[in-house]
């Protein structure tokens, strides 16, 4: 039988995946409207590949938004239809000082 909690989506664990994947990439950058579409898809293929890693029973979708701090805000909003006892969702943001990322991780069991 299964241990407890084995199938959970952890968001502290995932937590953990997104930031690391935020730092690697991004480490100490500055903000270049050049790079942003690479750094996005590379959080996002290092979030997955990690998730994977875990081996539990989800489907995952992973989107990451990286804005130029220039004063204007961002305003973000999600509405899901999920069961919360199996499936999950989080979103992290990480910023320096020219730059705010925010990544945000679904997760639907299967």
């Amino acid at each position: 039988m299964d241990e407890e909690g084995e199938n959970e989506f952890v968001s502290e664990q995932v937590a953990e995946i997104v930031k690391n994947a935020i730092s690697k990439t991004l480490g100490s950058s500055q903000y270049n409207k050049d790079r942003v579409s690479a750094w996005c898809a590379q959080i996002i293929d290092e979030c997955l590949k990690e998730l994977a890693k875990l081996n539990k029973p989800f489907k995952y979708v992973v989107t990451s938004i990286i804005m130029q701090k220039n004063g204007a805000p961002m305003h973000s909003g999600c509405a899901l239809h999920i069961d919360t006892k199996t499936d999950g969702s989080l979103g992290i943001q990480v910023g320096n000082d020219t730059m705010d990322c925010v990544t945000t991780v679904y997760a639907c069991m299967i």
